[in-house]
């Protein structure tokens, strides 16, 4: 006989599934199949997360039922949009507790391993969930697109505007965002080295670095668009002012943590300044400078944007979100920001696997 285990997310999403049922219909346009096959999804799946089952078949039978039953709760507002009630929400909320006991089975089993259900499919199911309940919301609210569009709508804008997003893609990181950053980060990192060999550089580079982060990107946008002109290279400067100094100050910092044991078994095999540079302390300073280069990963990318917004040819990241602004076609602001979100979070996730392969022998990651 199976053994029923209740836990508080299936207690909670009974309860939103029996405020479901007294709240009745749905959506102005929701028929009695819809409506009864939405709960029939949600009281198996509120069964299911309470059985003595494995975990995996806990886990893909919640990936069937709960996903089934919002999509059907998303179509159901098609031609519907502004009627949703009650019982629309409460079954939203009852599939989002579902989805939660999903992702805690999902990481439960996975504790140990650390291997691809943790790192990949929590993190997507999380941001999918993001984006349903994004959707169920602004359309069943009836939200006007001019204030928040919905996920479908900006979707559609984006697959509609490819040759536009590509132009901007290319116009702001394959050449603002890419030039700034290597040459910012770059010049950061061969000053770092030589104000770690000349004592007085880094004494007086660190302070002027300190004043330089607190300098805001709309003070340096305009003055280096005046300096530099209206294309890239103007953008350019401005993201190797913001990727400079994090490079030097991480640099500096990491060529102090080399040991002092390790330092004077280098001298016992007289050692020169640059062989112990190169053979040891640059090695042990590898976390801190990816550490630098992580973060100016995102800064480069948001210098380049705000950069844009003070002059640039009709083509970019920036120029389109501040001009699609001003026309009230949201749905292209939140296309070019999904874009901008992504673009930052592939090179964010690149840099932190270079690093991984780079620094697999670090005691952090042992």
């Amino acid at each position: 006989m199976m053994r029923f285990k209740p836990n508080w997310q299936s207690l909670l999403a009974a309860l939103a599934l029996a405020v479901s049922l007294v709240s009745l219909p749905l959506t102005a346009a929701t028929g009695a199949g819809t409506t009864t096959a939405v709960v029939l999804l949600i009281g198996l799946s509120i069964v299911l997360a309470s059985s003595g089952a494995s975990g995996s078949i806990i886990a893909a039978g919640l990936a069937i039922f709960v996903h089934a039953a919002v999509f059907l709760l998303l179509a159901a507002l098609d031609g519907a949009e502004g009627t949703a009630g009650i019982g629309f929400y409460a079954a939203v909320i009852a599939c989002w507790l579902m989805a939660w006991r999903l992702v805690t089975v999902m990481s439960g089993d996975n504790r140990r391993s650390g291997g691809l259900l943790g790192k990949v499919v929590v993190p997507a199911i999380f941001g999918i969930w993001i984006l349903i309940l994004w959707e169920a919301l602004t359309r069943g609210a009836g939200v006007p697109q001019v204030l928040l569009p919905s996920p479908s709508l900006i979707w559609v804008r984006i697959l509609n505007s490819l040759p536009i997003l590509a132009a901007d893609f290319r116009q702001t990181v394959l050449k603002a965002v890419l030039a700034g950053y290597v040459m910012g980060c770059g010049a950061g990192f061969l000053v770092a080295v030589l104000a770690d060999r000349f004592r007085f550089l880094s004494n007086g580079l660190l302070p002027i670095g300190n004043l330089m982060s607190a300098l805001p990107i709309i003070g340096i946008a305009p003055v280096m668009v005046i300096w530099f002109g209206f294309d890239w290279q103007s953008k350019a400067a401005v993201v190797v002012v913001m990727t400079f100094f994090p490079m030097l100050v991480n640099t500096i910092e990491g060529l102090k943590t080399a040991g002092r044991m390790e330092r004077d078994l280098m001298a016992t095999y007289n050692a020169g300044h640059w062989q112990t540079l190169f053979k040891l302390r640059l090695p042990a300073a590898m976390p801190f400078i990816f550490n630098a280069l992580k973060i100016n990963s995102t800064l480069a990318l948001i210098g380049a944007l705000v950069a844009e917004f003070f002059g640039t040819p009709i083509v970019g990241m920036g120029f389109r979100i501040s001009t699609e602004v001003g026309r009230m076609n949201l749905d292209m602001v939140w296309a070019e920001i999904a874009l901008a979100a992504l673009v930052g979070s592939l090179f964010y996730g690149a840099i932190a696997l270079l690093e991984r392969a780079t620094t697999f022998w670090h005691p952090s990651y042992r």
